[in-house]
């Protein structure tokens, strides 16, 4: 007998037996209607609600107004060319079918509105650990800044893309999380350059770029970041679609590996470019670069080599190889064999 059957449903599943109401159900009558329609409203209602919530304290916080000012909105754009990028590339990796441009938008812009979240309970819990000191502040990266800021960057994906029929493959889950990221990254790279630099002072041109102590090239080198932790968390959020017999445990594992790799980022942010300033004499922004880049590079590695795995065993699966990339992916939606869907205040190196 199934898991999943009654078991009078069990024993009779080749009777003609008619077990609506009994054992089995389905929609019938104006009750049943009903029913359905309420529940569809109520699905649609809490994320709507989730949605306008968000947008509500992103007005509240003045990200708007912020975003509204062309050199904040300059540095912002120029902050976050390089987590573009890097979504770009995860987006390229993806061997099945391109993504809707609509869905992908859509999760930007939801990713926008969710980092709200992270925003107001970080600022609430800070607080709380703010007594505790250097210990203090570990606690508060690992127990509250990884997955929270995790946990928000997906639900930007489960709100709408997840549940589209088009998110049709495990490693679409890695995309929309590297966009989910990007649109984190967004946001709190304009909120950061805002608190760093006087607006009133600004103009554009290249004199810009070095305002607020280079804040824009900061936030810049640590945007990526958030688009590797989030597309860890999606490819697992893929992998969880389509195993729902496992669903639970699977997202737990993606926000697990996510928020330690996040939260590991900011507690030795500053201490691993200070070292390495010492140790080489570069000045603070270019030991920086050099600290992201050996720990984003080495996470965004891993990250890569999991998304190349997924692409070459779906090639072989297909009679193809590794050699085949754009064309792979340019005729994956006319494949017959295409498998149907399944259903202390935050310093520039904390993310």
């Amino acid at each position: 007998m199934s898991s999943r059957e009654d078991p009078i449903q069990a024993a009779v599943d080749d009777d003609d037996r008619d077990l609506y109401d009994v054992a089995t159900w389905e929609e019938r009558t104006s009750l049943d209607g009903l029913a359905v329609a309420l529940h569809w409203l109520f699905v649609r209602g809490a994320k709507l609600a989730v949605v306008l919530l968000a947008a509500l304290i992103l007005v509240s916080i003045g990200a708007i107004g912020v975003l509204s000012e062309p050199p904040i909105a300059f540095l912002t754009l120029l902050s976050a060319i390089p987590a573009l990028g890097l979504t770009g590339y995860v987006w390229y990796s993806d061997v099945t079918t391109s993504e809707p441009l609509s869905l992908l938008v859509a999760t930007f812009l939801l990713a926008v509105l969710t980092a709200t979240f992270a925003a107001v309970v970080n600022g609430l819990a800070q607080g709380l650990f703010a007594p505790l000191g250097g210990l203090g502040l570990l606690l508060f990266f690992y127990l509250v800044v990884g997955p929270v800021e995790e946990t928000v960057k997906l639900l930007a994906v489960r709100l709408y893309a997840y549940t589209d029929k088009r998110f049709d493959a495990v490693i679409d889950g890695a995309v929309y999380g590297a966009v989910a990221g990007l649109g984190f990254a967004t946001i709190e790279n304009s909120l950061y350059i805002a608190r760093n630099v006087e607006i009133a002072d600004l103009t554009l041109g290249i004199a810009l770029v070095g305002a607020g102590d280079g804040i824009a090239g900061i936030r810049a080198l640590a945007g990526p970041g958030h688009v590797i932790y989030s597309a860890y968390a999606g490819y697992y959020l893929g992998l969880a679609k389509f195993n729902p017999e496992n669903r639970g445990p699977i997202i737990i594992k993606g926000l697990l590996i996510a928020a330690v790799i996040h939260a590991t980022y900011n507690a030795t942010a500053g201490f691993g470019t200070a070292t390495i300033m010492a140790g080489t004499g570069l000045p603070f922004l270019a030991a920086f670069a050099l600290f992201v880049v050996l720990y984003q590079g080495f996470f965004g590695g891993i990250l890569l080599r999991k998304l190349w795995q997924y692409r070459t065993v779906y090639l072989e699966t297909r009679g193809g190889t590794g050699a085949e990339t754009a064309a792979g992916r340019a005729n994956a939606d006319e494949d017959p064999t295409e498998p149907e869907a399944a259903e202390p205040e935050l310093t520039e190196f904390e993310e």
